[in-house]
């Protein structure tokens, strides 16, 4: 009776009360569902602000275009960047309290954002300047510690979330079957198409009701679906399977590089015997008990180390620090994870790019016009065209394309991750040439109609940006989903949110070099003429289709490195848990 009653538990996980997963209670596609319902109320509340904050930052707070643009990129930059604190704090606890915890915290950030906004002592007088070139008065140290406080307890809620929230939806899916595996791949698709739900709400709705009801409004809606989305995930309690957590993934990377490092500054034990990885494979770890049995498997690990000789030297056993000893399984997890680490940095660029959707391409579309017919469209809401193709490509994507690839290569997976990531890489290089069109196109309109030094909108439609919203917009498509996927299923168990929490610090590293890349740029060009290329206070006089430009050749090359890795890249995450420690030396199809 108890071997039966065993056979019907989730092995490894829990549920919220922290008693053991039963299979057929817990998990599935059920316990999934409130994962991506709160997911729409989450993005909701997070992108209704960043989306439309780089204008009342400006407008508000008085702010210049350029101050925005980098006090919003490093707003979002912390946020995912926060999402390594969230990933690893899920992989040390668990996913499910720590995104309670998250939340509650991005409840209070918007709370108090929304009490600045509610409260005009506690704001910036509106700056009523006619004239672009005149800069209106700075906002008081007091009303800017109440808005950065807010700011970015907002952003350590969201980092919190992104970190732990994919993972726990991910968990509920049983990888040890390809039915499981294919559903969970499903799950990260439509935890995309939730995203662009929350996201459509957000650029359409809320940001009309900021932009003509008053940001008070804007601020109270994202507080109350952040307050709604911690009632419904909290209603999905008893549906959850949680992993229990096996220790910190950081110890485990910390302890196998410092035994590489010490075993490769003192090769010797002290009984004097020679213990180098670069020799015979049998010498280079001591199997343990458990790991007796298992001849075949530890000699492909040994094999496929020699790429990797400085962390292989982790399992060689030193007496004189026997507290350091690594098995191979510790030392094979780190192994992954810098393997992984090439295709992570690649992605950066993909993402700096995609920084200037809610930067620079949001303030061209407020100098243009904004209206489609009769109806006036907030400059914030352009991101509503990206949003729309997402929402109608990944359906198609996940029940279309991808069983036509299967069919086609007769292979799981049907179209790769590393594929899907360079399909989005690729887009990004086209995205940039055309902004850079488009902003050649506009300032020409604004020079022919003597606007340049005038608040009044261009005779030009600001759907002309929505061409460089398309393309990033599909770029972002491809690149995040297959990176979710890919840094989940690659991972090591102990490590999967922390590994997850990769594809928003990829994020926040875009965000974070954007602002590097505009004060360099400004630095440099400002030696060699009279107005750096991004300064001032009026827009038309930036040169933004030269920035534009060079974020197109960077990209460039960016995805020439990004292939280099891709194609060396061997996967190792069609196999069931039981195997996935076993390597494949077959490389990959990028």
């Amino acid at each position: 009776m108890d071997h039966e009653q065993g056979l019907t538990m989730w092995e490894g996980y829990v549920d919220w009360r922290n008693r053991a997963a039963i299979k057929g209670c817990h998990g599935g596609a059920v316990a999934a569902s409130f994962v991506l319902v709160v997911e729409i109320l989450e993005n909701l509340a997070y992108l209704a602000n960043a989306s439309n904050l780089v204008l009342y930052l400006s407008k508000f707070m008085n702010f210049s275009p350029s101050a925005s643009a980098n006090t919003v990129t490093n707003f979002m930059g912390t946020s995912f960047f926060l999402a390594l604190l969230g990933g690893f704090s899920s992989d040390f606890f668990s996913t499910y309290y720590i995104y309670i915890i998250s939340a509650t915290i991005e409840f209070m950030g918007l709370l108090m954002l929304t009490l600045q906004a509610c409260i005009p002592s506690l704001r910036q007088p509106i700056c009523a300047s006619v004239n672009r070139n005149t800069p209106c008065k700075e906002v008081g140290s007091g009303h800017i510690a109440m808005l950065f406080s807010g700011l970015y307890l907002v952003a350590l809620g969201v980092g919190g979330i992104k970190g732990s929230l994919p993972s726990h939806g991910a968990e509920q899916f049983d990888e040890n079957t390809p039915q499981g595996r294919k559903h969970r791949s499903s799950f990260f698709n439509y935890y995309i198409f939730c995203l662009a739900c929350g996201a459509l709400i957000a650029v359409t709705l809320v940001v009309w009701i900021e932009d003509n009801k008053g940001w008070q409004w804007g601020f109270g809606i994202s507080t109350v679906a952040i307050l709604s989305s911690i009632v419904i995930f909290l209603l999905g309690s008893s549906t959850y399977r949680i992993k229990v957590p096996t220790g910190s993934p950081m110890t485990t990377i910390f302890k196998v590089l410092m035994a590489a490092f010490s075993n490769s500054l003192f090769p010797k034990n002290s009984i004097g015997n020679v213990l180098d990885t670069r020799e015979t494979p049998q010498n280079t770890t001591e199997i343990s008990e458990e790991e007796e049995g298992h001849g075949k498997q530890n000699t492909e690990i040994q094999t496929e180390m020699k790429d990797l000789k400085f962390i292989g030297k982790a399992t060689v056993e030193n007496t004189a620090y026997p507290s350091l000893h690594c098995t191979v399984k510790q030392v094979q997890d780190v192994k992954i994870v810098v393997q992984v680490v090439p295709i992570f940095m690649s992605t950066v660029m993909l993402n700096c790019c995609l920084a200037q959707l809610s930067t620079f391409s949001v303030q061209q579309a407020a100098t243009m016009n904004t209206y489609i017919g009769a109806l006036k469209v907030p400059p914030a809401s352009l991101p509503i065209f990206p949003v729309i193709f997402t929402m109608i490509l990944a359906p198609v994507y996940n029940h279309m394309i991808i069983p036509f690839a299967r069919a086609v290569t007769k292979s799981e997976m049907g179209i790769t991750h590393l594929q899907r990531i360079g399909t989005g890489l690729f887009l990004s290089v086209v995205a940039m040439a055309v902004a850079a069109l488009v902003e050649m196109k506009r300032k020409r309109v604004a020079e022919q109609s003597g606007l340049m030094n005038s608040t009044e909108p261009l005779p030009i439609t600001f759907l002309w940006v929505a061409l460089q919203y398309l393309f990033l917009g599909s770029a972002d498509l491809f690149s995040l989903a297959g990176l979710m996927e890919f840094f989940f299923t690659e991972a090591p168990l102990s490590m999967r949110s922390l590994a997850t929490a990769l594809s928003w610090a990829s994020l926040a590293m875009g965000y974070y070099l954007s602002s590097v890349i505009v004060s360099i740029v400004n630095h440099i060009t400002g030696r060699f003429q009279q107005t750096p290329w991004l300064y001032g206070s009026n827009l038309n006089h930036y040169h933004l289709e030269r920035f534009y430009w060079l974020m197109c050749i960077l990209s460039g090359f960016n995805f020439l490195h990004y292939l280099l890795w891709a194609t060396r890249y061997k996967y190792r995450s069609t196999k069931p848990d039981d195997e996935r420690d076993q390597l494949d030396n077959t490389p990959s199809e990028a």
